[in-house]
């Protein structure tokens, strides 16, 4: 309770940050072309002065108009998904109108996206101090993926892998087991790895693909950043705002697959959003989803037997699948964000959603099924406004899932039920010093509280966390420096997570990169408490003709 006293506090502190509407004033326009020359309609203008903060969408002619301007120096700025954005000084005096001189924007060339999540600052992609790849908003409109391990496949190192119709698994830069816990994955920066077992449940995201502006990869260690669980590199899901996409979208899928019974499963969904914005001050998007597959085809039967490549005398193979069902998915999901734009130019943002899902999860003690009603809601509230940002977020996680083949010692499948809360608070700032420094640094509490079945002695966990990091730049060369300390009730001592890149920009579109960085992973409540005793059966059957007679009714009775 402790900790939703604290997030409502935060929303209520963050909503009363004022603003003023302007009357009278003067006027400011302009237009938009691209390279060629031509209008571009649909670019966001934002305006921000003393006192003011307005927005503009370019029309038709890629002209825009703000009225009601006060007096003093504004900026203009200009942008539009897939292109650079632009920024214009104006001077307005009195009730006169300004002319904005023509904006030229360009076409974003590969390295020149704007990323934040390689140091949680924006940065060109050729100058991130990482190694990242971004799935950009065009590569998402024309994938035919229906979950996001399908949408990520095309990542350079990334492995992806899928166990069932809803159990996605993903790692950067080595195979890829079931179960992938060194791999921390965001929305919007919030993150959505679950603690309790260390995994991610890639169905538990609810934004619709359509409303997703790009997705940022890190391939490679990002724990002086993120923090623990960024072992092998960072998935950080950003959308767009209401403002960037107004209007609505429907989408809807539908497809068939082969099984190996010679039945074709099927598998559908649809999705739909709408965003609007009332004003300058507040803007919103809606949106929903479902989709629904049937299983996927798994092996049955008695594997083959044979001899060992190498060793004719070693016997392989022979025994037997193990006997479970395979099972299907169906995964509702509702998610709703508010913006509200402040005079200075900040942004508060107010996002919550749900997400359900059903189907199996595999684990190293078998396969769980998660059932109908296991969810994930959150709720988070931000604030940014120049280079400072503020966030605070909840999850709520409840799931009931039988293990389909281990069982307890009386017989009965071993039942995975889980209530987890997570609360969250982080803080960051990013400034330029002496010209050539750029200063990034801030902090991370989290509280985790665990209820889980088979880890009846876990216990809530409190993490803490700090970053500081310096890009030194030069001419052609640049040089980051940072690292973070994390402290996790479950480790005695405190983690430091060091992070060295050098740069070598021989031109603007090109960079050479040398990094090290260290990271780790927390142990999961599961790793550290897991307390369940069960009994397997042990299938024998394939040793019985090599056995006497007397003895083999023993090997065909599972032991």
């Amino acid at each position: 309770m402790k900790g939703w006293r604290l997030y409502l506090a935060l929303s209520m502190a963050l909503a009363a940050v004022p603003a003023w509407a302007q009357s009278g004033g003067g006027t400011v326009s302009g237009s938009l072309v691209d390279e060629s020359g031509a209008a571009l309609p649909g670019a966001n203008v934002q305006l921000i002065g003393p006192g003011v903060n307005k927005f503009a969408v370019s029309g038709n002619d890629g002209r825009y108009t703000f009225a009601g301007v006060p007096a003093g120096s504004h900026k203009v700025t200009a942008t539009l998904i897939g292109f650079s954005s632009e920024t214009h000084t104006v001077e307005v005096t009195g009730s006169g109108a300004v002319e904005v001189p023509s904006t030229t924007l360009k076409i974003t060339l590969p390295g020149e996206e704007v990323v934040v999540t390689a140091s949680k600052a924006e940065s060109s992609l050729v100058n991130a101090p990482a190694t990242m790849s971004v799935v950009s908003t065009e590569d998402i409109e024309i994938s035919p993926a229906q979950n996001y391990g399908d949408l990520l496949r095309s990542v350079p190192g990334l492995n992806v892998i899928q166990m069932s119709a809803r159990d996605i698994n993903m790692t950067s830069r080595q195979g890829t087991s079931t179960l992938s816990n060194s791999q921390l994955a965001l929305l919007d920066g919030r993150s959505i790895y679950l603690d309790f077992f260390g995994l991610i449940l890639w169905d538990f995201v609810p934004s619709n693909p359509s409303d997703i502006k790009q997705i940022e990869v890190v391939r490679g260690p990002a724990s002086a950043v993120w923090g623990a669980n960024a072992l092998t590199g960072v998935v950080n899901i950003i959308t767009k705002t209401p403002r960037e996409a107004p209007g609505g979208s429907v989408t809807l899928s539908a497809g068939t697959f082969e099984r190996e019974d010679g039945e074709s499963g099927q598998s559908w969904g649809g999705a739909a959003s709408y965003s609007a914005a009332p004003g300058d001050r507040w803007s919103y998007r809606l949106a929903g989803g479902y989709f629904e597959s049937d299983a996927y085809s798994r092996p049955t039967g008695r594997i083959p037997a044979a001899t060992h490549p190498l060793d004719s005398s070693l016997r392989t193979g022979g025994g037997i699948f193990p006997a479970f069902e395979n099972k299907g998915t169906k995964q509702p999901k509702v998610d709703l964000r508010v913006d509200q734009e402040t005079t200075g130019g900040g942004r508060i943002t107010y996002s919550g959603g749900f997400s359900g899902t059903e189907g199996i999860v595999h684990t190293g003690i078998g396969p769980f099924d998660l059932q109908s009603g296991s969810y994930l809601g959150y709720g988070r509230v931000g604030f940014a406004q120049g280079g400072f940002r503020l966030a605070a977020f909840v999850n709520a996680l409840d799931g009931e899932a039988p293990n389909l083949l281990a069982r307890d010692a009386s017989g009965t499948p071993i039942q995975l039920n889980f209530k987890t809360q997570t609360y969250d608070l982080d803080a960051g700032y990013t400034h330029l010093v002496a010209t050539r420094h750029i200063l990034s640094y801030g902090g991370s509490a989290r509280r985790n509280n665990f209820d889980i079945t088979i880890a009846p002695q876990s216990e809530d966990r409190t993490e803490l966390g700090a970053y500081f990091q310096d890009e030194i730049f030069w001419d052609k060369f640049r040089l980051s420096l940072g690292g973070r300390v994390d402290k996790f009730g479950n480790l005695e001592d405190p983690v430091f997570s060091p992070r060295v890149t050098a740069i070598f920009k021989p031109a603007p579109a090109h960079a050479f990169r040398a990094s090290f960085n260290r990271a780790f992973r927390s142990p999961s409540t599961i790793n550290n408490y897991l307390d369940v005793t069960f009994a397997q059966p042990i299938d024998l059957s394939a040793f019985a003709p090599a056995v006497p007679a007397p003895l083999q009714p023993f090997f065909l009775t599972p032991f």
